[in-house]
């Protein structure tokens, strides 16, 4: 059964997605909502940082709280996240462009970020990631080819929907954690036609590897995020010890 904290996020979440709350809208005070729904302030604060870490709503110290009415795809970096949900939490249809799939060898790196052997065959994914339309992110996705060896036409599944769908889905196989290197650059010739940006744009990089909870390396990702198009945040936990 949800706690109540995800019980109140996703009730304030519906309110959200039918209007009740519209963008631009200011929520009643946290003691009415704590009232309303019968819960501590310390329990209503877990669901509205819910709700904040996925760009449905923003705290203003102050004022109080809004519903969001930016279009950028907010993502909170402590959740493993996929581009389909982030965008679909900003409120925005989530689509795809150009995208590709093909089998290889795997590469020296490849082999050793999928624990596989150099050569073995894995299926690439390539994709273009829009937003209401707009090209966002450019997506290359590596998977051990075995995974699909004998369901070839989930390969096709995967150009249309989140792979993590397909992978939990059809295959059965739960992504418990990814491990994740962040980086801006700025797009290259390649990155910059495939996205329809001029070359130099500024782009976020992320590479990341998901793993079962077995800890098996099942997906390699490389994500190019337009930078304007995108708003990441982090919770910083506990006070941390400082060098003087």
């Amino acid at each position: 059964m949800p706690t109540r904290s995800v019980q109140v996020r996703d009730e304030l979440s519906h309110r959200i997605d039918r209007g009740v709350l519209p963008a631009g809208s200011r929520l009643p005070s946290e003691p009415a909502l704590a009232t309303e729904f019968g819960v501590s302030r310390a329990t209503l604060r877990d669901a509205l940082r819910a709700l904040e870490s996925e760009g449905l709503i923003r705290r203003m110290w102050g004022s109080g709280t809004f519903v969001t009415t930016g279009r950028r795809v907010a993502n909170s970096l402590d959740l493993n996240f996929g581009v389909t949900d982030a965008i679909r939490a900003a409120g925005m249809e989530a689509g795809v462009g150009e995208c590709r799939h093909w089998l290889e060898p795997a590469t020296v790196s490849e082999a050793t970020r999928l624990e596989l052997q150099p050569g073995a065959d894995v299926l690439v994914v390539e994709r273009i990631r829009t937003a209401d339309g707009k090209p966002v992110v450019l997506s290359r996705d590596i998977l051990p080819g075995r995974l699909v060896a004998d369901r070839p036409e989930l390969a096709d599944e995967m150009l249309k929907r989140s792979i993590y769908e397909v992978l939990e889905r059809d295959l059965g196989i739960v992504i418990s954690y990814g491990v994740a290197t962040f980086q801006p650059v700025t797009a290259d010739v390649t990155v910059a036609r495939r996205l329809g940006v001029p070359r130099g744009e500024q782009m976020l990089a992320i590479w990341q590897v998901d793993y079962t909870e077995e800890g098996t390396a099942v997906l390699s990702s490389y994500e190019y995020h337009l930078a304007n198009a995108f708003e990441f945040t982090v919770l910083r936990r506990g006070p941390g010890r400082r060098s003087s």
